[in-house]
């Protein structure tokens, strides 16, 4: 009887010991993260730009093919960088993170700019859901990302 309550006991002490993850913390990290992502896509700097996207990252884009992994990725941003004009950038509107505290997804405004061959200024705006994987150094990245026309 006493090795049972003494079971119990030690059971208990490791379920009250579990760390509660703080979610509006770890939010305000994801949205703060996306914001640095956007000021750095919209430098041009590709390397930087890559670094936000795990190496199994996902690309869906209305009218686009899927993209898998980094390096088609890397293809895709490399190639978008050299039409002229180009410029995007993007705004989280809001946030939500599992309660385990490993997986976010944010919904997000974006712009997408670029001259025609007449030399106009085209926007293109869109919306966006990003999903976000907490990596074992507690960094997160984005692991898929989803981007339709929106309206403006």
């Amino acid at each position: 009887m006493k090795n049972c309550i003494a079971i119990v006991f030690v059971f208990s002490l490791f379920s009250c010991n579990q760390q509660k993850i703080d979610t509006k913390a770890e939010g305000e990290k994801v949205m703060q993260i996306s914001k640095e992502w956007s000021d750095i896509a919209s430098s041009g700097d590709i390397e930087k730009t890559l670094n936000y996207w795990a190496e199994d990252a996902i690309l869906i884009s209305a009218g686009e093919g899927t993209l898998n992994g980094k390096n088609e990725i890397r293809q895709m941003v490399e190639q978008s960088y050299k039409i002229p004009g180009f410029k995007i950038s993007w705004q989280p509107i809001s946030v939500q993170v599992s309660e385990s505290g490993d997986m976010a997804y944010l919904l997000e405004d974006s712009q997408v700019s670029y001259t025609d061959s007449s030399g106009n200024t085209m926007t293109q705006y869109n919306q966006a859901v990003s999903i976000w994987r907490k990596q074992s150094d507690g960094t997160w990245k984005n692991v898929v990302d989803i981007s339709t026309p929106g309206n403006k």
